[in-house]
């Protein structure tokens, strides 16, 4: 059985780098909208420019999907519905989105519209892609820091997988990134992030950049990740200038259509943007000091040169990748008939003139053809059948205007690819939640050390990993246990469900998870859900979602006000981080690694220092 062939997917934070993508090769681009963008800082796209947008990529056969990647806030939620609306009558094929509230409304809007999953949402297991293809999602965008064997496993499960295979690499795990919001409030998960993670922050050993990564690079690997049954190789970059767009979908290409990029590629992708070279180490699994890295003066130079002119010349002109079926006829006394069909959609047009007798040049195949078959400019190459009387004359002027009337109607049927029924729907005025039993105390523990105080607590969670006596003496002294899955599971899943099982038997039922992959394991296994900060729930579709999806009861995110917590409406119990340090990253590469240090000298008791002396806990959930 023939494989599907993967997706070069492009990013675009304007209608340059749209142009770019699409004649450099790129099947798909995603874009953002002015609004709810998790790259609000770029240009993105207006209404009008939504619509020409999409317009001019699906008459190239081109897919277009809609970012709608961050997290928003109730008093936002008109504005919300204007996007997803906005998104639908553009006809854009599908919607990123990062937050089940946000889902949920856009299925109720648009419930035809294809959802796909942001990164954002941390999924990083089996587990999460099968609860998502579940709630209905049709494409999951895995987290970057995912192994060759992790991504395959997460394909056998039969939802579309979409994996990034090059560009820009965060420290933090996507969607778990607090650093930049509470440094200098400028949320990453709400589109502002200040790029914190490359800032000078040193390390015992290190180069001063504890937490710089290279730009990703996996294009080296597109054959093998089609194999795996990857549907779609994302490039990151919406901030990037179009130049680095073409380039990486350029060096896409020619990996896929030839099993190798050139040397001259090769040398314009690195000229266009590098942080001293690019990396593969999450995907091949060597994860360690020769990730890191900084954007040097020499990376800035080369892409100052007259590279750049290279790369602009190689996309400067349209191209006509939709090949064209056309039949010409022309008779005496009748009017000329174009008829074209791209395979799928077919024009027939007749032109405002009839065809005279000639009397000094008449109309021969060669003259029609120069014509009709003169598309340049167009998305479209001709080849062309005629049907000429003799003796007969038609002017080249009303030929042309017959072509181009006739390309016009064929491009008005291309561009609309799927007329989304939108629905009208009010959005009623929230009721806030009030609760209905007294507040409690819950605690959160790294280890098994509890004081005395802390038996008074509703709950409290420790890590899933402790061992089963000091489970056991916690339950025996009188404290209320639950435990904690760790926010990154990557490759311990089947580990981790193991666990649960075990503690089941010890007589724990309630369980503190962080992402959806948690959260399904957790309900496979019959136990208490309790949601994390790590869902980053902050709207009250989001709540609406947590009760409906069997969760007890959830930590509202952590960058949420007073007042927008005391206006969330829904009936699920929910609670606040009222005391301690922050978690600001998930991290799956070691920024002690950076510095040198092994695991065996750690002892999980370093910190980091900024660069202005401010100290920050470095901790190892050691899994």
């Amino acid at each position: 059985m023939e494989r599907n062939k993967i997706e070069i997917l492009a990013p675009a934070g304007g209608f340059d780098s749209v142009v770019a993508a699409v004649r450099s090769g790129a099947d798909a681009v995603y874009l953002g909208e002015k609004s709810f963008s998790a790259r609000s800082s770029a240009k993105n796209f207006d209404e009008t420019e939504l619509s020409q947008a999409v317009a001019y990529c699906h008459i190239h056969g081109v897919k277009v999907y809609v970012t709608l990647n961050t997290l928003v806030f109730d008093d936002e939620f008109s504005k919300l519905s204007r996007a997803i609306v906005s998104a639908a009558k553009a006809d854009v094929d599908a919607l990123i989105v990062q937050n089940m509230g946000v889902a949920r409304l856009a299925h109720m809007l648009v419930p035809d519209m294809p959802l796909h999953a942001s990164t954002q949402m941390s999924v990083h297991t089996v587990s999460g892609v099968k609860a998502l293809a579940q709630l209905g999602f049709k494409r999951v965008v895995l987290s970057r820091e995912m192994s060759r064997e992790e991504i395959a496993r997460c394909a056998r499960v039969g939802v579309e997988l979409e994996v990034f295979v090059h560009g820009a690499l965060c420290m933090s795990v996507s969607g778990q990134c607090y650093f930049s919001a509470m440094l200098g409030s400028r949320s990453g998960n709400r589109g502002a992030c200040a790029q914190t993670c490359r800032l000078p922050f040193e390390v015992k050993g290190g180069n001063g950049y504890a937490l710089s990564l290279k730009d990703n690079s996996l294009i080296g690997y597109l054959d093998e990740l089609e194999s795996i049954g990857v549907a779609s190789a994302k490039i990151e970059g919406r901030m990037k200038r179009p130049e680095y767009v073409a380039a990486a979908v350029r060096a896409c290409r020619e990996q896929l259509d030839n099993g190798f990029i050139s040397d001259k590629t090769a040398q314009l992708l690195r000229a266009v943007f590098s942080r001293t070279g690019f990396t593969d180490g999450y995907y091949t699994g060597k994860v360690g000091k020769d990730m890191f890295g900084t954007r040097t003066r020499d990376d800035v130079v080369s892409a100052e040169s007259k590279l750049l002119a290279e790369i602009r010349q190689g996309y400067k002109d349209e191209i006509r990748n939709v090949k064209l079926d056309g039949k010409f006829t022309a008779k005496l006394g009748q009017p000329p008939v174009l008829w074209l069909s791209d395979g799928v959609h077919s024009v027939s047009k007749t032109a405002d003139c009839v065809c005279e007798k000639a009397i000094s040049v008449e109309l021969d195949e060669d003259r029609c053809r120069s014509a009709l078959c003169k598309t340049g400019g167009t998305a479209y190459s001709l080849s062309l059948e005629t049907d000429i009387e003799r003796g007969i004359s038609v002017s080249v002027s009303n030929l042309n205007k017959l072509r181009r009337d006739a390309l016009a109607q064929l491009d008005e049927l291309r561009s609309l690819v799927h007329s989304y029924k939108i629905e009208n729907i009010l959005l009623e005025p929230i009721k806030p939640y009030r609760p209905y039993k007294p507040r409690s105390v819950r605690a959160r523990l790294a280890d098994t050390v509890a004081g005395e105080w802390l038996k008074a607590c509703e709950l409290m969670f420790v890590p899933l990993f402790s061992p089963d006596s000091e489970l056991e003496r916690l339950k025996k002294e009188g404290y209320s246990v639950g435990v904690e899955i760790p926010r990154g599971m990557f490759a311990n899943e089947d580990r981790i469900s193991k666990r649960l099982s075990e503690v089941k038997n010890l007589g724990i039922t309630d369980v503190l998870c962080h992402n959806i992959g948690a959260v399904y394991l957790a309900k496979e296994s019959g136990l208490t859900v309790h949601g994390g900060f790590g869902l980053n729930l902050v709207n009250t579709f989001d709540l609406l979602w947590a009760e409906e999806y069997g969760i007890c009861d959830v930590e509202l995110s952590f960058e949420l006000t007073f007042s927008r917590i005391n206006r969330l409406g829904g009936n699920i119990d929910r609670g606040i981080i009222s005391y301690g340090h922050l978690p600001l990253m998930l991290c799956r590469t070691c920024p002690v690694k950076n510095g040198g240090t092994s695991c065996k000298s750690c002892k999980n008791q370093l910190k980091m220092q900024d660069r202005k002396g401010k100290s920050f806990f470095l901790v190892c959930d050691g899994i």
